[in-house]
């Protein structure tokens, strides 16, 4: 019995069948293993160590800081970031303490940890940024004692 067609092509069997469903399959699963190691390898998937413990007292965090009036917003030039924090009278806000991490929201590889500096009443800090999405994590403690979080997300383009 030959395998061959009266018109010259080869006849599709069971096995070509078979070979073409293993491959297909094999082809997605290998694209979707792909995918998952990338997607893990870089997003630690963390926010806060406890989700629970972090939403017991979140309403009088959250109500503290608003009674704040702190308004923060973040511009980049060049290689330095500046960091405009004013209370709802316009005036520049001056934190007991601030921290400031930079981060992809996306992955950890280019986070960096901020050295603020006081200019002219706004926070600068030297960076090192690409175009894309960034977030600013702020945190940090007032005078008065009151916790102070806030993530500001904005986007680079050359």
């Amino acid at each position: 019995m030959s395998s061959e067609r009266p018109d010259g092509g080869k006849e599709l069997t069971g096995r070509h069948v078979l070979a073409i469903f293993i491959g297909g399959f094999g082809l997605i699963i290998g694209v979707n293993l792909f995918m998952a190691y990338n997607a893990i390898s870089t997003f630690p998937g963390l926010e806060v160590s406890s989700s629970y413990a972090d939403s017991q007292d979140y309403d009088l965090r959250r109500t503290a800081q608003e009674a704040l009036g702190w308004n923060a917003s973040v511009s980049v030039e060049g290689d330095v970031l500046t960091l405009n924090m004013v209370d709802n009278d316009g005036e520049p806000v001056s934190p007991a303490e601030l921290t400031a991490l930079l981060t992809r929201p996306t992955n950890q590889t280019e986070d960096q940890l901020l050295e603020l500096t006081r200019v002219n009443g706004a926070f600068t800090a030297p960076v090192s940024v690409s175009e894309g999405r960034w977030r600013l994590r702020l945190t940090g403690t007032a005078r008065d004692g009151t916790d102070y979080r806030h993530n500001i997300t904005f986007t680079l383009q050359d």
